[in-house]
């Protein structure tokens, strides 16, 4: 049997160690394992697959990043690229296993409803996929963000100063919420549960007047400018099936230039970007990764094609593609309001 397997959209901590979950009981059960190049790119235009070996395998699961490579590639834009990987795929393969996040799954499931022989595998940071409790890379990226809090904490003591800090975070907090709690955030701002400027000066000045002199604010990139009295930009860039790149909006800037002219505060901004992307994956990254990988190949080779693996109450289960596909998993009230709580 000749399973594919590719990753596509961002990178993320912990690919690796799917890929190699796969790519080793593949071989160890005697199939071929065929390492896709850089996402659906590798499918659409000329065939850009190849076999891996154990030595290619070998000592990865530790390693960030994704040693296929990885696109945001538009299968769209020009038309008639879903129809190639279609075709690349009935022509190279016998199975296909998709790592990636909600574009990717569209894609999979999309293919799935043609007959294509494909599983998917759940991977984004922003961990807002629905039907699963966790995605590849999300870990890692609270794991970041809480560290980076930890040491902007004594700076921002020392000169006395808020510190803004905006995560990655499109539609969803997840990682704004919980790297947030977990890093002793002051304030933290995310899609789901719109504050007001006035309402974040509000915050701030009731610490200074109890003699706290500094406060550190997360904000997750996704947030409504509008609600907090600016405007979106005219012109946002595109990431082919990721959609638009909301760094690019300058939420954390903007909120820190309020926040100087309401409250008279000195105030810095620190935007953590691909910074959240990037390094090993921790522990938890590569167990999770290691077990969804495991049981995508299991589902290949039994012929399960259109399931994905998920986790739901620490077990990992196989749904529908098409039940992950579209929507998104936002962070309920009762971790925002804990979050809240704490401050």
């Amino acid at each position: 049997m000749r399973i594919g397997v590719l990753t596509a959209g961002g990178d993320a901590p912990g690919l690796n160690a799917a890929v190699k979950a796969i790519g080793e009981r593949a071989l160890r059960d005697g199939h071929e394992i065929i390492g896709i190049a850089n996402g659906w790119a590798g499918l659409a235009k000329d065939f850009d697959g190849a076999k891996l070996t154990e030595a290619d395998l070998r000592g990865v699961i530790g390693q960030g990043g994704t040693i296929l490579g990885t696109a945001r590639f538009n299968l769209d834009s020009p038309e008639g690229g879903r129809d190639r990987v279609l075709r690349a795929i009935d022509e190279h393969l016998d199975a296909l296993v998709a790592i990636g996040g909600d574009g990717t799954q569209r894609v999979t499931n999309w293919l799935c409803e043609r007959g294509a022989p494909v599983i998917g595998v759940p991977k984004t940071l922003d961990n807002d996929l629905p039907g699963t409790d966790f995605c590849i890379g999300f870990d890692t990226a609270i794991n970041i963000v809480a560290e980076s809090l930890d040491r902007l904490h004594t700076t921002a003591i020392s000169h006395h100063r808020v510190i803004v800090v905006e995560t990655m975070g499109r539609s969803t907090g997840w990682v704004a919420a919980l790297g947030g709690l977990a890093g002793g955030a002051d304030l933290i701002m995310i899609p789901e549960f719109p504050v007001a400027m006035d309402q974040i000066v509000a915050h701030l000045n009731r610490r200074r007047a109890a003699g706290i002199v500094y406060s550190l604010v997360v904000v997750a990139e996704g947030v409504d400018l509008s609600f907090l009295g600016g405007t979106e930009p005219r012109e946002l860039l595109n990431e082919g099936i990721g959609g638009v790149r909301h760094a690019t909006r300058g939420v954390g800037p903007f909120v820190a230039a309020k926040i100087e002219e309401l409250g008279g505060f000195e105030v810095r901004t620190t935007v953590l970007g691909h910074l959240q992307r990037g390094g090993s994956p921790s522990a938890r990254d590569r167990i999770f990764a290691t077990r969804v990988g495991t049981a995508a190949y299991d589902a290949a080779v039994a012929g399960k094609f259109g399931l994905i693996p998920v986790v739901r109450e620490d077990n990992v289960v196989l749904v529908p593609i098409a039940s992950i596909a579209t929507g998104k998993r936002k962070v309920p009230r009762e971790i925002y309001d804990l979050c809240m709580s704490l401050f």
